[in-house]
């Protein structure tokens, strides 16, 4: 269960008057996450009508620092229609409220409720309508005025690398994979091959199937920003490419879903040649991105600790796919 921190049902409903949504009828921890609590919170609604809203405490990942920039894009992103949902702001117009005093208080945001559900094998048309999506948001996120370093980039894979040294044979029992060598390798050569220079916006950077809600075969909302950052377009659409166009393990490539989120991309924002050219090099990154946050995840996890650890192998599969030169015209 994802609600880490308690509100009552009377703390709820005051909390809940100082927006303008209604008076609080209902509220339901969410379970899925495993980073924040969240209820998903029906309100009377301004009218009498009803509304349903997605209620966030932050608990540790996401710093109240940060916050300005991820709720203020929701806004931009929404504004612009993209299907992205929207920061409720309360009374005296914040867009985001603390919960508690002192040290221990916790930032705490409203957010509209999308209809739709999150995808375990989508299709080939709704790849298409993903990449789309994703294309519209880079275009309307190149006029937003935040900025925001990946801290998970390039700069941020050596120490990651550096912390799971000695501890690669817990993920990959006796070495069978090569896990160890492979991060070896794949951290030493993005030192000195990274693409430079290529258009940048503000990217999602962490698109999987689970932070889109889709309705049939339309993207009814991206969701889950709190990776946001400003980067190259192209190294987005390698992370979505490496999270939508394999099965979980990492083992299965679908042609047909690649194509059809690629060709969705470019309906909405052409590719530009020195883009393609750098696809490939990207999407090692993107594998090796996720290899890395779950190896240290994995390594960082109590025992006993309630939380399902992500294989960083099935990414280690993905970024060995990427490096075949048998692939190397999959971009092309």
């Amino acid at each position: 269960m994802a609600v880490y921190t308690h509100i009552g049902a009377e703390e709820m409903a005051a909390l809940l008057a100082e927006y303008d949504v209604g008076g609080l009828v209902s509220a339901k921890g969410i379970a899925e996450g495993v980073e924040n609590s969240n209820w998903l919170v029906d309100t009377a609604g301004r009218d009498g009508a009803g509304a349903r809203f997605i209620l966030t405490v932050y608990e540790k990942r996401v710093k109240p620092a940060d916050l300005p920039f991820f709720l203020g894009l929701l806004d931009h992103l929404a504004a612009a229609g993209c299907p992205v949902p929207r920061t409720i702001h309360d009374r005296q117009g914040a867009a985001f409220r603390m919960l508690g005093i002192g040290p221990d208080a916790k930032a705490l945001a409203l957010i509209e409720f999308l209809p739709g559900v999150s995808l375990d094998q989508p299709t080939p048309a709704q790849a298409r309508s993903v990449g789309a999506a994703l294309a519209g948001m880079h275009i309307a996120a190149r006029s937003f005025a935040g900025e925001r370093a990946n801290t998970l980039g390039p700069i941020g894979w050596p120490p990651l690398a550096a912390a799971c040294a000695g501890h690669w044979d817990e993920i990959d029992p006796g070495n069978a994979f090569g896990l160890g060598r492979l991060v070896e390798r794949e951290v030493a050569a993005a030192e000195t091959d990274w693409p430079a220079n290529l258009p940048s916006s503000v990217i999602h950077a962490d698109l999987f199937p689970d932070n889109v809600l889709m309705v049939d075969d339309r993207v009814s909302g991206l969701i889950d920003f709190y990776f946001a950052c400003t980067d190259a377009m192209a190294y987005d659409l390698a992370v979505t490419h490496a999270a939508w166009c394999f099965d979980k393990a990492g083992e299965h490539f679908s042609p047909a879903v690649s194509q059809a989120l690629l060709a969705g991309y470019e309906a909405v924002r052409p590719i530009e040649p020195a883009e393609r050219a750098a696809m490939t090099r990207l999407a090692r990154g993107a594998a090796l991105r996720f290899v890395l946050t779950r190896a240290f995840d994995w390594v960082n996890t109590p025992p006993g600790a309630m939380v399902t650890r992500k294989d960083p192998l099935a990414f280690a599969r993905r970024l060995e796919f990427y490096a075949d030169p048998a692939n190397a015209d999959l971009f092309a």
